[in-house]
Parts: C-alpha cells; structure tokens; sequence
C-alpha cells in the first residue's frame, strides 16, 4: 500500500521524537530549563500524532462513503 501524507508527516514526527529523546537520555540538557522546554516539546509531538492519526482516520472513513 502506498505511503499518505499521513503516513510521511508521521513518520517524520517518530523520527523527531525519538532524536530529542535520544539527546534526552544521553544527558544533552544543559540544565533543567532546557530539559523542560524539550519535555514540553515530547508531549507536543505526541498530541501532533494522536491528531494526525484521528484525521488520518476520518480521512478514510471519508473515503469509503
């Protein structure tokens, strides 16, 4: 099956997500200021997908009409 836009924005995201996790657990803050704002931007990431996936859902649901 094809890749949708859908599918590419996710994937991306994932790929983002797990990059700072990665600067996250290796120690890259540089205080807790910064640990903040990049634990802030995890959970953001998080709400990006949970909204990619409910349009992505409604988007075929769309379709099968």
């Amino acid at each position: 099956m094809a890749k949708t836009v859908f599918d590419v924005l996710r994937d991306k995201i994932l790929e983002d997500k797990a990059s700072l996790q990665e600067f996250l657990c290796g120690g890259g803050a540089k205080d807790f200021a910064e640990y903040r704002e990049l634990t802030g931007k995890t959970r953001g990431y998080d709400a990006c997908l949970n909204h990619i996936e409910d349009l992505a859902k409604n988007y075929l649901e769309e379709d099968d009409d």
